[in-house]
């Protein structure tokens, strides 16, 4: 097994984030760009600058080695495990950026508890790329360890012919009594409930176990819920919209990073709309700091849409 790591004092870490990192096209009506991605990438960089103990284990080919030293090479303390191949995805964005089509090109192997009986954190942020990424029995052992958060996107994507198409997670019902944090978008939460109606969809997540539910609308926001309580956190305005790609990790990173220090619900969503409002400015992963996230908070401007008003 390869095994790489910096920061080796710290055994009891704030955050582990569990995922593939990628080999991604991104496609815009502006550009086409080959970078690495995926929910652990994406996730890495935005978190790294949040003065908090973190930490990755992630999967890629000895091809895609230089991805990893990259990320090491910033500070950050990663657990690399084998595969054969390092997944490969195409991204095609609409003008708007708030909507995709994927296609993937090659598939790594899982991940199992062995790779991860010596990884402690008090939460684990899983990002799957593809429904057999993290296998359930993984999600149950890292449960009996710390929180769990998942971002279920990869759960619901079925390959076929190289397109990527979406449906429901087989095995949720035995899996989502053990998440304690759960990400998804409208059309995931659609996939996942059976229904469109954000708040509808929510409880129904709610009702299989999830503790906390986030639903990202892209440009309309987001809406958190937890202990028969919702809370909307409005959007805010990006000074032009670049690369999307990356911005509900970005999200994830702000909203778990501001809870893991105590932030409420509320203050934590809009820590994270306003770092993806950052990250969708540029291409690549979110580079910023705790300030420039401060200086959006108090003077950007937040749009709330008539759509997420409660009932």
């Amino acid at each position: 097994m390869l095994f790489h790591t910096n920061n080796l004092s710290v055994n009891m870490f704030d955050i582990c984030c569990i995922g593939h990192i990628t080999l991604d096209k991104v496609v815009t009506s502006n550009a086409a760009k080959n970078m690495p991605g995926g929910t652990s990438f994406y996730f890495s960089n935005a978190i790294r600058n949040m003065d908090i103990a973190f930490s990755l284990v992630t999967a890629v080919a000895d091809s895609e080695k230089y991805i990893v030293d990259a990320l090491q090479d910033k500070g950050l303390s990663i657990k690399t495990v084998p595969t054969k191949k390092t997944v490969y995805f195409e991204n095609i964005y609409n003008e708007n950026q708030d909507h995709r089509t994927q296609r993937v090109l090659q598939e790594a192997d899982p991940f199992t508890v062995e790779h991860l009986v010596d990884v402690e954190a008090k939460i684990f942020h899983l990002g799957p790329l593809l429904t057999n990424d993290i296998p359930v029995e993984v999600i149950k052992f890292l449960s009996k360890k710390g929180m769990v958060s998942l971002d279920v996107q990869g759960y619901l994507r079925i390959v076929r012919n190289y397109q990527v198409y979406y449906a429901d997670w087989r095995d949720k019902k035995e899996a989502l009594p053990h998440i304690d944090i759960l990400k998804a978008n409208e059309f995931e939460m659609e996939a996942l409930t059976g229904t469109s109606d954000i708040y509808s969809g929510t409880k129904i997540l709610a009702d299989h176990g999830v503790k906390e539910v986030v639903i990202t609308l892209g440009s309309l926001g987001s809406v958190l819920y937890k202990e028969n309580t919702f809370y909307t956190i409005p959007a805010y305005v990006p000074s032009q919209v670049t690369d999307a790609t990356g911005c509900g990790d970005t999200y994830m990173a702000g909203y778990l990073s501001k809870k893991i220090k105590g932030g409420t619900l509320e203050e934590s969503g809009k820590f994270a709309a306003a770092m993806s409002t950052i990250k969708i400015q540029g291409s690549g992963p979110f580079m910023g700091t705790s300030e420039e996230i401060q200086h959006v908070l108090t003077n950007n401007r937040q749009v709330f849409y008539d759509r997420l008003q409660f009932s």
